[in-house]
């Protein structure tokens, strides 16, 4: 499978190249991104709850991460894996930043990254200490690689090597994500509780621990990623009836919730652009 470039820019220059998903990681990875920013300064940007975790692997530069509403100081990263959160982040990425990025599906943190997604939720994790074997050799390894196509290769071998030593979730938490996503977030849990077998208090348990939210939780950040996607063309009124919010002010407070800014704010932030936002999905 080759890398596909996609984006090319620029108010500096910012590179972007993708791969598809080899089948191996179907499921359990979104995407694989080659990252290459070249810019006059450093650049902000805040980045909304979503449903994927991005693993990012940095050939040079850095990234300072806050938590929106944090008020002790960013941290600085440079190869990180951002477990799941309910919050927006605040990012500030160095004026040049080359990286590849990750991004796995909640079912794929534990057979990817061998912990479960309880431990990652809401923390940003030095790469070193989950996956030892992408950083030091393999890291020189993709910075004297001759192009983007072979670095995302060889990522994408070091994934699936993973995948086959890791350890799945149960069966019946990847159904449980599977109904959440598959529904647009608009399921109601107590039909999953139902097929699931399992009491509402055991499974809520174990899908928090092994994803790292609860599935009420999950199923408002996938239901606000379908509605958003929805905002560039359809009115608000519009986007809140096709998916299952009360009403407009309904959907207006799930988006200041999980991205920090208003429908008009995002909608405007998301509109066709070259540039993409580090760490967002693929």
């Amino acid at each position: 499978m080759g890398a596909v470039p996609t984006d090319r820019d620029l108010r500096g220059a910012l590179a972007l190249v993708r791969r598809p998903v080899h089948p191996e990681l179907a499921g359990l990875v979104g995407g694989i991104v080659g990252f290459d920013q070249r810019g006059p300064a450093p650049v902000p940007r805040r980045q909304a709850a979503g449903s994927l975790v991005p693993l990012v692997i940095s050939l040079d530069g850095a990234v300072d991460v806050r938590r929106d509403g944090g008020t002790g100081p960013p941290i600085t990263v440079g190869s990180f894996v951002a477990g799941l959160s309910d919050v927006p982040v605040s990012t500030v990425a160095t004026a040049s930043h080359r990286c590849v990025q990750a991004y796995l599906t909640p079912i794929g943190i534990r057979q990817v990254l061998g912990v479960d997604g309880r431990d990652l939720a809401g923390r940003v994790v030095d790469l070193a200490a989950l996956a030892p074997e992408l950083c030091g050799p393999a890291l020189d390894q993709l910075r004297s690689a001759p192009d983007w196509p072979t670095r995302l290769g060889l990522v994408e071998s070091a994934l699936r090597r993973r995948v086959r030593a890791g350890r799945p979730v149960d069966d019946v938490v990847a159904g449980t994500w599977q109904a959440l996503a598959s529904s647009g977030g608009r399921v109601a849990i107590a039909d999953v509780v139902r097929g699931s077998g399992w009491s509402h208090r055991h499974l809520s348990s174990r899908f928090r621990t092994q994803v790292g939210l609860t599935p009420k939780v999950a199923a408002g950040i996938v239901r606000f990623e379908r509605a958003t996607a929805d905002l560039i063309s359809t009115p608000l009124a519009e986007v809140a009836v096709r998916h299952g919010y009360a009403d407009q002010s309904h959907l207006t407070r799930d988006v200041v919730r999980f991205s920090g800014e208003t429908p008009a704010v995002l909608r405007d932030a998301r509109r066709p652009t070259a540039h993409t936002a580090l760490g967002t999905a693929p």
